[in-house]
Formats: C-alpha cells, sequence, structure tokens
C-alpha cells in the first residue's frame, strides 16, 4: 500500500496557512491550486507564484513539523499495517527530508517513505512490482491517480481530501478511482481492495 501524505495523511493547508499568516500574507481557497491560493490582504491578485514557491521552501525548512495530522489516518494505518505493508510517498522539496521524517514519526506513520517529485504513477509501479499481493495507492491530487492508473493499472486507487474546504474545489474522477474523505471507510475500503 503506498499513501501520500499532504491532504491525506497530513492537514498541510492548515499549517502552512498558519506560516503564511506569520508572514502577513492570507490563504484564500477559491480554486484547487496551492500557488495561486496566497495573497496580501486587501490585494485581489495572488501572490508570485515563484515568491509562492519559495515559502513553501522556507515552509519546509521551518515549519513542516507543526503540521496536524488527518483525523483518522493513524488509526486506519494501524490496523492496516497488521496485514499489508505501507510506504509512505510525498512529493516534497528534497531538503525537506529530515523534517518530514520527524513529522511522520512524531504522528505515528513510521513507515518507509520516499521523496519524489512529478507524477507519481512510475514510483508506485515499482513499489508495487515488490509484492506479490494487491496493492492499493492513495492521494489527493487526480494527476497523480492518473498516473498511478496509466503505469499501474492493477494498483487500487483511492482519493482522499482531508482538508473539508478543499474538498469541493479537488479535481476529481469517481468513474476512475473511488473517492473516500473519511479515513475510517478508507481504511475499510483499501482492507478490502487489497484483502488485508
Amino acid at each position: 500500500m503506498v499513501v501520500d501524505v499532504d491532504e491525506v495523511l497530513a492537514m498541510f493547508m492548515h499549517g502552512f496557512e498558519r506560516f503564511l499568516g506569520g508572514h502577513g500574507l492570507e490563504v484564500r481557497l477559491e480554486r484547487f491550486a496551492l500557488f495561486q491560493s496566497i495573497f496580501r490582504p486587501g490585494e485581489s491578485e495572488h501572490l508570485d507564484i515563484a515568491a509562492g514557491r519559495k515559502l513553501f521552501d522556507l515552509f519546509f525548512e521551518a515549519d513542516v513539523e507543526d503540521i496536524d495530522p488527518a483525523p483518522g489516518a493513524r488509526e486506519a494505518l494501524d490496523r492496516l499495517a497488521t496485514r499489508a505493508s505501507i510506504v509512505i510517498l510525498t512529493n516534497a522539496p528534497a531538503h525537506g527530508r529530515a523534517p518530514r521524517a520527524r513529522w511522520l514519526v512524531k504522528h505515528g506513520f513510521d513507515y518507509p517513505f520516499v521523496i519524489g517529485a512529478g507524477p507519481k504513477g512510475a514510483a508506485v509501479a515499482a513499489i508495487a512490482a515488490k509484492t506479490s499481493g494487491k496493492a492499493a495507492f492513495v492521494d489527493d491530487i487526480l494527476q497523480n491517480l492518473d498516473s498511478v492508473a496509466a503505469e499501474a493499472p492493477a494498483v487500487a486507487r483511492f482519493q482522499t481530501v482531508a482538508d473539508e474546504r478543499l474538498r469541493p474545489l479537488a479535481f476529481t474522477a469517481p468513474d476512475r478511482h473511488t473517492r473516500i474523505d473519511d479515513w475510517t471507510e478508507l481504511g475499510k475500503a483499501i482492507a478490502a481492495a487489497i484483502g488485508a
């Protein structure tokens, strides 16, 4: 089983929003696009995307450990881990490896993890090839789910979005990937899909 972190195991936007507030900025959740949601108070145009990326990198250096875990995620993975192997696959800056590792351990997600970039299909295919059993993948981003569908079609795919404010904004395709935003139900569905 392969699991993403941000907005899956972690309430990323809440943590990033607190960090941005400390820099005199605000988040306006009008679309499912991180860097187009950062604003200076009173301005109608979002912050320059390059500036947003710099803040994102700074967040991973300084405050990423302050993110809250998604409700029910640890308990669901604890149950799944008794019957399945779990790998964390996160797209994050390379310099965020140590803070992210500390966050995972602190919140009870002490599983092997891989930091990547871009669509996750190839990475999930490589991980799934190492098991003889059924595999599942959980992410919030449709592009990653579609990538896994193309590169590892036998892997069961689940979309979940931890932040309730982002759920109606997320691009979704329930005809291609099962969408469950509650970890209690998601854990049961994953267990059924992989026979765990």
